[in-house]
């Protein structure tokens, strides 16, 4: 065991106060409370090679969701007489450079299942085993720990939802103790500690953009959203996927608490537990699968599949997928990725995740199926990795699972339900709203032609301002 007398807490996921049992481990017995985030640089800093705005890795709405819940994290530690500070480098690196300087006698962090994580996490603990450091790393990003659930499978993981639940039973309780006060942070050392930096002293300085993610970082804003959900008990008692309008987008049709349940800026088993709390006072609640409770059992099971399976995020070499010869067509990728498909729903779905960074999950539905099985029949792979950039609330495992079921890759092979890029979007709103609001050059195309806009007549083209072939492609498909 090291001589020291401090412990270092390492975040990475898990930005949150409430129920952090590696935070309060690590805030336990100790005079000094060191709480680290590592700003990888490959994440964080810009790429100009990119197809977008942000890094290597992430695009500037999540770049700019984890620096507001970084910020929040700091508000939420200096209130409790500590605070966050921020290093930069190689995360493994920079993590092995304060153990060896800082007076370290606890490594307390979040288990994470990710490979990315997993590769860390072992060159970290692999230097702490060896300096004797303690390391605390309890599962606390998902309800259940997959390594359980797939021992109870006789070590493989189940690949039905049905079979999952059964297996799963019922998730531990979040944490009672609510934390009042930190140890105070030691000293540092030569060891270069930072302020959360903002997005322009990333080196972002001409983002250009005229519509931002409306959803802020945080584990505050994440609890007012989660208290305002539970204080409409009709609405959470009646929640049932997969219903729901994909095109409201002044106020979501859902709760829009995946990007805090991506960061860890709101635990999973409290949602978890204020859910059940509703359903207790409330005389009839829609169940699993379909529920918002279902929607977290289903959030695990993508979790244990991806965790139990060698190359989830492919197609060779992973024993759950299917080989399909999909088209190899990177001009109908870009038009896709680019908002130039012809279809105006398909469109402005797209121009929303870039915008946003978010849309609702039946819209998702509508953008996958049309890019492989539905129309362009291109590989789920380049779709998910255009997501994975995009995407507020990319998920590793999440986003990996929904692609691989949506292009009926895996799950559901026979998954015969289509998502017309007309009638679809129509269905929901007959008048284009949508449509009106994230393609902008067709707001004023006829009712009756918005989402069909080449079958409008010349002289109504020129009218709505909108000629289609020059001022909005024609259907590529």
């Amino acid at each position: 065991m090291a001589s020291g007398s401090g412990s270092l807490m390492w975040f990475r996921k898990g930005l949150r106060i409430h129920d952090n049992p590696a935070l309060q481990y690590a805030a336990e017995g100790t005079k000094f409370l060191y709480p680290v985030f590592v700003i990888d640089p490959h994440y964080m800093e810009p790429d100009k090679n990119a197809f977008s705005l942000g890094s290597a890795r992430a695009g500037l709405n999540r770049i700019n969701f984890l620096l507001e819940s970084l910020a929040d994290l700091d508000s939420s530690l200096k209130k409790l007489g500590s605070r966050l500070l921020v290093l930069k480098g190689e995360p493994s690196e920079v993590l092995i450079r304060c153990l060896k300087e800082w007076e370290v006698e606890k490594l307390c962090f979040e288990y994470d299942t990710e490979p990315y994580y997993q590769a860390l996490d072992f060159k970290v603990k692999n230097y702490a085993s060896t300096a004797g450091i303690e390391v605390f790393s309890p599962v606390s990003h998902t309800l259940f720990n997959p390594t359980d659930i797939i021992q109870k499978n006789g070590g493989r993981p189940p690949l039905s939802y049905q079979s999952f639940v059964k297996l799963a039973g019922q998730p531990s309780s979040p944490l009672s103790h609510t934390l009042s006060s930190l140890p105070l942070v030691g000293d540092v050392g030569s060891c270069v500690i930072s302020e959360v930096p903002t997005i322009k002293e990333l080196g972002y300085v001409d983002i250009g953009q005229d519509e931002c993610s409306p959803f802020r970082g945080g584990e505050s804003e994440a609890l007012k959203r989660l208290n305002e959900i539970k204080n409409d008990k009709e609405w959470v008692a009646t929640f049932e996927k997969p219903k729901g309008n994909p095109s409201a987008f002044l106020r979501p049709a859902t709760t829009v608490l995946s990007p805090y349940l991506k960061f860890g800026c709101i635990s999973c088993r409290f949602f978890y537990q204020c859910l059940q709390d509703v359903y207790k006072n409330v005389k009839r609640h829609t169940s699993p699968p379909v529920s918002l409770l279902g929607q977290l059992l289903w959030r695990d099971f993508f979790y244990t599949v991806a965790f139990g399976t060698p190359n989830f995020d492919q197609m060779r070499g992973n024993r759950i997928c299917k080989q399909i010869p999909w088209n190899d067509d990177d001009e109908l990728l870009t038009a896709w990725r680019d908002a130039r498909t012809g279809y105006p729903w398909i469109d402005a779905i797209m121009v929303q995740l870039r915008k946003w960074g978010w849309m609702h999950h039946l819209a998702r539905h509508s953008v996958a199926c049309f890019l492989t099985r539905g129309d362009l029949f291109v590989h789920w792979e380049k779709g998910r990795d255009v997501f994975e950039r995009l995407l507020i609330d990319s998920d590793w495992a999440i986003n990996n699972g929904n692609w691989l079921w949506l292009s009926c890759s895996s799950f559901f092979y026979q998954y015969n339900r289509i998502y017309s890029p007309i009638s679809f979007g129509k269905k929901y709103d007959p008048n284009g709203d949508y449509i009106r609001h994230f393609l902008p050059i067709l707001k004023d195309m006829p009712r009756e032609y918005i989402y069909e806009p080449w079958t409008a007549p010349l002289s109504i083209q020129t009218k709505a301002k909108c000629i289609i072939g020059r001022d909005y492609p024609k259907p590529g498909v």
